[in-house]
C-alpha cells in the first residue's frame, strides 16, 4: 500500500517546534476528517463502562473495533468482549454487539491479528475467574487462575469460533497474570521468519514483576509458542506493542510500570521475536504510565513508524494530549509529532485504511465512551 503524505503532514510539526516533547503546545492539533461515537456506556452498550480499544483493518478493508464492556470501571467487573464493524473506513458503524459474555468472570486486553493468506482474524484476551483481580490473589502458572484465550474469525468478524484456551501453551510457569497487548499482534512480511505471526504480551510473577514476552506461530495459528522474556534491569515492562522494522527485525514499544526510569520502555529483536536486547527508555517519547499503540507503514519506496500515547501536560504528566509521531530510522529518532487529540486522551489502537487514511480508535479520558477518528493526511 502506497503511504500517503501523512509523513509530510508531521515533518510540517517538527519544522514548527514539536520534534522534542517539551514544546508540544505550539503544535496545531491535526485536523481530523471524521469522528465517530464508536461504543457508549448505556447508550449503544448497555454496560456501565468501556474501555480498552483494539483496531483492525482488515485486508478486504473491513475496520474491526473490539473494546471491553464493564459493569463498572473497574478492571475485573465482569467484563464482556463487544464488537463494532465498519466497511466504508469508519464513516457508519454496525450496533455494538456482546461477542462473548463468559458470565461474572472477565474478559480483558483484546488483541486482533489477521494472518494474510487465509484472512483469519484472531482475538487474543484474557479471563479472570469472578472475584479475582490482578493484583488479588491468583494461582500461577498454566494451570493457575488466569487463563489465555483465543478467538478467530474467517469473515471479517461477522461470525467467531469458540474461545481456545492456551494458556499450556503460552503462560509462564510462574506467572500470576498475562495480557495481550492490548491492541494488535503483527505477521512479519520480511526477513527469515517471512509469515509468523506476532502477538505481545506482559505477565506478571509471582513476586509481583512485570516482564513481556511474544507469542508466535510460524504456520498460521494453528500451534503457538512463547518467545524469551525481554530483558530489562532498572524498570517493569506492562502493556506492549510490536511493529516490523525495514530490516525485518522487530521494534518493541512498551509501558513503564515501575523502576527507576521514566519513559516508553524500547527493545529489539533480530531473530523475529525469540530473544531480545535489553529494554531501555526513550527519552523523546514522554509516558503518564498509560497503553500506547504502534504501527509500521511499508511500501516499495518509504518506510514509517507511528506512535501515539497521552504525552501528558506537562510532558509526561496526566493523560490527555494525544501527540501523534513519527519516525523514518525504526524509532532511533522522532523528528515528526502533531497533536492529533488536545484534551483528555488514554489508550489507543491504529490502523492504515485502504484509502491511505489514518484510522484511530481511542479512550477520550474517562471510562463511558470509546471513539474513532479518521485522518485525512494531505489536510492542512
Amino acid at each position: 500500500m502506497k503511504i500517503p503524505r501523512l509523513l509530510f503532514l508531521l515533518a510540517l510539526g517538527a519544522v514548527s517546534g514539536c520534534a522534542q516533547p517539551e514544546p508540544l503546545s505550539s503544535a496545531p492539533p491535526m485536523e481530523a476528517s471524521l469522528r465517530r461515537e464508536v461504543f457508549a456506556a448505556h447508550v449503544n452498550l448497555p454496560h456501565a463502562a468501556v474501555r480498552i480499544p483494539a483496531l483492525l483493518a482488515t485486508r478486504k478493508g473491513t475496520l474491526l473495533a473490539v473494546a471491553e464492556g464493564r459493569a463498572n470501571a473497574g478492571d475485573q467487573a465482569g467484563n464482556d468482549l463487544v464488537l463494532s464493524r465498519s466497511t466504508d473506513d469508519g464513516n457508519t458503524w454496525s450496533a455494538p454487539r456482546t461477542m462473548r459474555d463468559a458470565g461474572h468472570d472477565s474478559l480483558n486486553n483484546p488483541c486482533l491479528v489477521e494472518e494474510a493468506a487465509s484472512g483469519r482474524v484472531f482475538l487474543f484476551h484474557q479471563l479472570f475467574p469472578a472475584g479475582t483481580g490482578e493484583f488479588g490473589r491468583l494461582a500461577a502458572g498454566p494451570e493457575g487462575s488466569v487463563r489465555i484465550h483465543v478467538m478467530h474469525s474467517d469473515d471479517d468478524g461477522l461470525h467467531w469460533s469458540a474461545p481456545r484456551d492456551l494458556s499450556a501453551e503460552l503462560k509462564p510457569a510462574d506467572a500470576l497474570t498475562a495480557a495481550s497487548g492490548p491492541g494488535i499482534g503483527i505477521q512479519l512480511q520480511r526477513g527469515p521468519a517471512r509469515g509468523r505471526i506476532v502477538v505481545p504480551f506482559n505477565s506478571q510473577s509471582a513476586g509481583r514483576h512485570f516482564v513481556n514476552w511474544m507469542a508466535l506461530s510460524d504456520d498460521g495459528g494453528v500451534s503457538w509458542r512463547r518467545g524469551a522474556d525481554v530483558p530489562c534491569k532498572d524498570a517493569e515492562l506492562n502493556e506492549v506493542q510490536v511493529a516490523e522494522a525495514k530490516d525485518g527485525s522487530l521494534i518493541l514499544n512498551a509501558r513503564h510500570w515501575k523502576g527507576v526510569n521514566r519513559g516508553r520502555l524500547v527493545a529489539r529483536s533480530e531473530d523475529g521475536g525469540l530473544t531480545w536486547s535489553e529494554a531501555h527508555a526513550d527519552p523523546a517519547l514522554p509516558e503518564p504510565v498509560c497503553q500506547a499503540s504502534l504501527l509500521a507503514l511499508h511500501d516499495a519506496d518509504r518506510h514509517l513508524l507511528l506512535f501515539l500515547n497521552p504525552a501528558g501536560d506537562p510532558p509526561g504528566k496526566g493523560r490527555c494530549r494525544g501527540v501523534l509521531r513519527s519516525s523514518e530510522d525504526d524509532g532511533h529518532t522522532w523528528p515528526g509529532s502533531l497533536l492529533l487529540v488536545p484534551g483528555h486522551f488514554a489508550y489507543s489502537s491504529m490502523a492504515l485504511l485502504k484509502n491511505g487514511d489514518l484510522g484511530v480508535l481511542y479512550e477520550p479520558g474517562d471510562a463511558t465512551r470509546v471513539l474513532y477518528l479518521r485522518t485525512r493526511p494531505h489536510a492542512r
